[in-house]
């Protein structure tokens, strides 16, 4: 074709093809499954025991009685769930290991410390004597229950390695299991105190493991999660995380036998309030402890990105504490769609800090990779927020 003028002749040569604009937003990417996730064959394994699990409540409670157990024991249930989920808040834990750490103390556990109980039984045999009881209520019902529900944190740490960072993930994979267990166990209580004594006993039985004790087997099995938790901030393999699970156990055992013989040989109101509940308030207190170590540990890793300039320290302030967090959330709300922006936004940047110090302490050869892809999250996020 003729040109205008020698200067508007395009030099020799091949343009770079243009290619079409994308019609979406480029995907993000997802956050592996490995190590964050149950594999289906301990749900198999969990649904086959439950089918056991209700037929044996069937077989010797009866369907009335323990349709009625676990009505009331739903009550305390929720409301151990919820207060978990305040502890969890700060950095929450993939929902399948959560429902399975809920079904392992609800099923797994239970049907663990049955079998175990039976076996003892059928050995050394059961005379109803004071000694008798005073062995099943204050060593064999500790050891064999805090051993059972202390096999799922293991199991926990050994599978979902990308998702157990510290003491706080293993408080709350504790208590999630403690839960499920007291859970299924107050059916039992429940329904066997309707069975026996009707509302009257029921009601008492109620009062004294739904209101006065929904925690017990939560502070318990915490116990035990707290020590595979510092196991796991300090790197440690499975193999090394054996000690301090096996120490975690006899703190558990030794609060659960501390717990039943105050039942049992004194009066159980008068230690309940000078003991068990200056327990509880200790334990509160190390939560929030922890919680703040979670979230200086946050800003320390972040800062490392702010270093590298992919974040303000105005940004790390935010996402490092919950005032921060709180008044960003009211912030975005006030945009459309703000909200799941911030809280995304929020989740990454956590889960990146998270990676950060697993791949520091050296013991998830996968914590690279996680970096990238919740660093790409995090950015992503911010900037669908600020294109509001």
């Amino acid at each position: 074709m003729p040109y205008t003028s020698a200067l508007s002749q395009p030099h020799p040569g091949h343009a770079a093809p243009i290619a079409p604009a994308p019609s979406s937003p480029p995907a993000l990417p997802v956050p592996p499954r490995k190590g964050r996730s149950a594999p289906i064959w301990i749900i198999g394994v969990l649904v086959l025991l439950l089918v056991g699990l209700v037929a044996y409540f069937l077989t010797f409670l009866g369907a009335a009685a323990s349709v009625v157990g676990m009505v009331l024991a739903v009550v305390p249930f929720v409301g151990v769930l919820l207060a978990v989920r305040i502890v969890d808040r700060w950095e929450p834990e993939p929902r399948s290991l959560v429902v399975l750490a809920i079904a392992w103390g609800a099923i797994a556990s239970v049907v663990i410390a049955l079998a175990v109980d039976l076996v003892i039984t059928l050995v050394i045999g059961y005379d109803g004597s004071p000694a008798r009881e005073a062995f099943s209520s204050v060593v064999q019902a500790p050891v064999v229950e805090e051993v059972a529900k202390g096999l799922g944190l293991l199991i926990i740490f050994a599978i979902g390695r990308r998702a157990f960072d510290g003491p706080v993930d293993g408080i709350v994979y504790g208590a999630l299991i403690g839960a499920g267990f007291a859970f299924t166990e107050n059916i039992l209580y429940f329904a066997s105190a309707l069975i026996e004594g009707g509302v009257a006993e029921t009601t008492v039985t109620f009062f004294v493991r739904g209101i006065l004790s929904p925690f017990a087997h939560v502070m318990f099995t915490a116990v035990t999660g707290y020590a595979l938790g510092r196991a796991a901030r300090n790197g440690a393999a499975v193999g090394a995380a054996l000690g301090p699970w096996a120490l975690g156990l006899v703190g558990a055992t030794v609060l659960h036998a501390l717990w039943n013989g105050s039942a049992l040989f004194a009066d159980f109101f008068a230690l309940y309030t000078t003991l068990q509940m200056p327990l509880f308030v200790l334990f509160i207190a190390g939560v929030l402890l922890l919680r703040r170590e979670e979230a200086r540990l946050t800003r320390a890793r972040l800062a490392d990105y702010a270093a590298a300039g992919w974040f303000t320290a105005g940004e790390v302030d935010m996402l490092a504490t919950g005032a921060g967090r709180r008044r960003a959330m009211a912030w975005a709300r006030a945009l459309p769609g703000g909200g799941p922006a911030m809280k995304d936004f929020i989740s990454d940047a956590t889960a990146l800090a998270a990676a950060r110090q697993r791949a520091l302490s050296g013991r998830d050869p996968h914590a690279v990779e996680d970096e990238h892809v919740f660093l790409a999250r995090a950015v992503a996020a911010r900037a669908a927020l600020f294109a509001r």
